[in-house]
């Protein structure tokens, strides 16, 4: 056993590359010690890891992140999961205290106003309910796509952030759209009804459309903002800001 974590994220950023990605899940649990959290958004390409997950009885805890403004469909999916695999998906929310605040500070939908107050609401609904997911965790598992978008494309299977003190696996960031979506479809694993309905990357409801043909798959994020770079800061490198960095 590795005990030096960033060698140990370099070894397992190797490993990964000829692995499947259920492969690459099992050997996370061998090589990493202690608690590892898979942080879901119940879309895509996150669903295909929960399945993986939870047929194959890999020892990682999946946890969302219940901001309160989902969309109706995402509850669904959520519940359709739970009831297939007949495990939990554990959630963490918003702390009361701190949306009070941010809505008598911006109102209810402050968000398109400016970017600093969208910044501030995720923070609030997004980041800081991420912080203690993963409190105590040894690994973070996300389900990144490389393709993604431009910030995604440069990052690696396996990284150690060292503001979170953890190892960060991206199990399916060499896997295509289209090729999850085949493995959801012949396996049987619940997907979000707004996936057919063009909403390609879906958040918050206030916050995602569907996107326009033509348009990158993550257009529909906070599309009234002018930066290309629409993220919400949960995958912010160690030396990136909030709002330069890239989101889920």
């Amino acid at each position: 056993m590795i005990h030096d974590s960033n060698l140990l994220s370099d070894t397992l950023n190797t490993e990964f590359q000829p692995l499947t990605p259920l492969e690459r899940l099992k050997r996370l649990r061998e090589k990493v010690t202690g608690r590892i959290v898979f942080t879901t958004s119940l879309g895509l390409e996150d669903q295909m890891l929960t399945h993986l997950i939870f047929a194959h009885d890999v020892k990682i805890e999946v946890v969302t992140l219940d901001t309160g403004r989902l969309f109706p469909e995402t509850y669904e999916v959520w519940r359709q999961t739970e009831e297939k695999y007949g495990k939990r998906i554990h959630a963490k929310y918003p702390q009361s205290a701190a949306l009070e605040e941010l809505i008598e500070d911006q109102g209810i939908d402050g968000f398109y106003y400016a970017k600093e107050f969208r910044l501030t609401c995720c923070g609030a609904r997004k980041i800081e309910p991420l912080g203690r997911a993963l409190e105590g965790a040894t690994a973070w598992v996300t389900g990144l796509r490389g393709d993604q978008s431009q910030n995604r494309l440069s990052m690696p299977f396996v990284s150690y952030e060292t503001g979170k003190k953890l190892i960060k696996a991206n199990p399916l960031l060499d896997q295509s759209r289209e090729r999850i979506a085949h493995f959801n479809d012949d396996v049987g694993v619940p997907v979000n009804a707004l996936h057919a309905k063009g909403f390609l990357s879906i958040g918050c409801a206030p916050c995602t459309r569907a996107i326009q043909p033509g348009e990158s798959e993550r257009a529909g994020r906070w599309w009234w903002e002018d930066d290309t770079k629409r993220e919400c800061g949960l995958h912010v490198p160690d030396s990136t800001t909030v709002s330069e960095g890239a989101g889920i």
